[in-house]
């Protein structure tokens, strides 16, 4: 769970991160892009560990939010998905036009 949940953030921060404060996007980076411990941060910043919790949390909400009215990440996988079905039908001689072009319709109504 911890790893899936980091991820998603990393993915999350990565489409979002311009909307986020200076400050929120370095304790972001620094927790999930470089492993800082909360102690760790909070030392660079001369602030204390709880400062550094909350702001994350807070953070991650904001970010969640954002994904909530946006649906980048969302949107983002099935782009994926499709991709990969689409990559699949080419290499299977077996698959039709119609499957391929069917599935250029749904990569389209994606965006």
């Amino acid at each position: 769970m911890l790893l899936e949940k980091t991820t998603r953030m990393n993915f999350l921060f990565d489409f979002y991160q311009a909307l986020l404060t200076d400050k929120q996007r370095s304790y972001m980076e620094l927790y999930y892009l470089d492993d800082h411990s909360l102690g760790e941060i909070a030392e660079s910043y001369k602030v204390s560990r709880q400062a550094v919790y909350d702001n994350i949390r807070r953070t991650e909400a904001m970010l969640e939010e954002y994904e909530d009215k946006l649906r980048l990440f969302e949107k983002f996988g099935l782009r994926q998905e499709i991709l990969e079905l689409l990559t699949k039908s080419i290499k299977d001689e077996a698959s039709t036009i119609e499957y391929r072009l069917e599935l250029v319709k749904r990569l389209k109504e994606t965006d």
